[in-house]
C-alpha cells in the first residue's frame, strides 16, 4: 500500500490482541497510527451480549480509560487516544476535560451505551466535545426489529445502543460545532432505503438511492462516517456501483477504520478502483484533518474540518 493509513477505530485488549500484538498487526497492514478508543459499556449492558466477555480483557469491564492511557504511554507515536465517559454520570464532562488535560485524549469515543444519544445529558456532553475540539464517534444499533423484540415479554432485553436514526438528526442539529462520526449496524444498514423492512443486521443486495444515512450526511456537514467493522465493510461490498458513487460524494467525510485486525477493508477499497487522491483522503487525510498528527497540536482544527464539507463537487477529486 503506497498511501499512509490511519485506523480511526480500534480498541485495547480486543480479540486477543495485547498492545504489542496490536502494534505488530498495524505494521503488518501498513497502518501508521490508530485511534485507540475506549468502550465503557456498563456491566448490565455488556451482559446483554455475553459474547463480549470472551473477547475483552477480564481485568476491566469493557475497555476503560486506563487501558487507553496504557497504550498511549507505551506507544505515543502510534496511538491517538479516545475516551467516551458515560453521559449519565453527572461528572462526565469534568472527567472528560481532565482526560484531555492529563492524558492527551483527542477523540470522544466510542460512545456505546444503552441510551438515546439525544437525551439532555448526552447532548450536554456532545456540545462540550465541540468546545474541546473533540470529534465524537458513536455506535448506533437500535433497528426497529430489536426494539419490537424488547416488547415481546418481561424477560426480553435485546442488545441496542444509541437509538434510531432520529437521534443522529437531533445530535447534529443541537450540536452544530461538534463533528460526529457514525459507526455500527444501526448506522450502516441505513445506507439504502426501507431498511426497517429487513431484520438483517447486515443487509445484502444492491443499494438503491434514498437511504437515510446518506440523506443525513447531505443534511448535516458535521456528520462523518467510520467504515470500520462488518457493518462498514458490508455497506460498500454489497454493491460496488453504489459504493463508488457513495465514496465519490462523501470522499471528504469517510474515515478508514477496522475495529478488528484484518485487511479486508483495504482490499475492498482497492477493488473499487478509486483515484489516488480519493484513496488518500479516506485512508488518512480526513482523519488527519480532524485530529492532526503533529504532537504540537493538542486539538483538531474543527473549523477546517467543517470547511472541507463545503467543497464544491467540481473541486473534489474524481474517482
Amino acid at each position: 500500500m503506497k498511501h499512509r493509513i490511519v485506523d480511526v477505530h480500534n480498541h485495547p485488549s480486543w480479540h486477543g490482541h495485547t498492545m504489542d500484538r496490536l502494534v505488530k498487526n498495524m505494521d503488518k497492514h501498513g497502518i501508521e497510527r490508530t485511534w485507540l478508543l475506549s468502550c465503557e459499556t456498563t456491566p448490565d449492558e455488556l451482559n446483554a451480549a455475553p459474547i463480549y466477555h470472551g473477547i475483552m480483557d477480564p481485568r476491566g469491564l469493557s475497555q476503560p480509560l486506563w487501558m487507553v492511557v496504557e497504550g498511549l504511554r507505551r506507544f505515543p507515536d502510534r496511538f491517538i487516544g479516545g475516551w467516551a465517559p458515560d453521559p449519565r454520570d453527572r461528572h462526565s464532562r469534568a472527567r472528560l476535560k481532565a482526560a484531555v488535560d492529563l492524558h492527551g485524549i483527542r477523540v470522544c469515543g466510542e460512545l456505546k451505551f444503552r441510551m438515546r444519544y439525544d437525551n439532555q445529558d448526552a447532548i450536554a456532553m456532545c456540545r462540550f466535545c465541540g468546545e474541546l475540539g473533540l470529534p465524537a464517534l458513536f455506535h448506533l444499533e437500535a433497528p426497529a426489529f430489536r426494539l419490537r423484540q424488547e416488547c415481546r415479554g418481561p424477560q426480553e432485553w435485546p442488545e441496542w445502543y444509541g437509538g434510531d436514526l432520529s437521534v443522529i438528526d437531533n445530535m447534529c442539529r443541537l450540536c452544530p460545532d461538534t463533528v460526529f462520526i457514525g459507526h455500527g449496524p444501526g448506522f450502516w444498514r441505513e445506507i439504502g432505503p426501507n431498511a426497517e423492512r429487513s431484520a438483517a443486521v447486515y443487509p445484502r443486495g444492491r443499494v438503491k438511492p434514498g437511504g437515510q444515512a446518506p440523506m443525513l450526511m447531505r443534511k448535516h456537514g458535521n456528520l462523518y462516517a467510520d467504515l470500520s467493522a462488518a457493518s462498514g465493510w458490508n455497506s460498500l461490498a454489497r454493491d460496488f456501483t453504489h459504493a463508488r458513487r457513495f465514496v465519490s460524494e462523501f470522499q471528504d467525510r469517510l474515515l478508514f477504520g477496522r475495529d478488528g485486525f484484518d485487511g479486508r477493508l483495504i482490499e475492498l477499497l482497492e477493488k473499487l478502483d478509486i483515484s489516488d487522491a480519493v484513496m488518500a483522503k479516506v485512508l488518512c487525510g480526513n482523519a488527519e484533518r480532524l485530529v492532526p498528527m503533529a504532537l504540537a497540536e493538542t486539538s483538531p482544527d474543527i473549523s477546517r474540518a467543517r470547511e472541507s464539507v463545503e467543497i464544491s463537487a467540481s473541486a473534489r477529486a474524481p474517482l
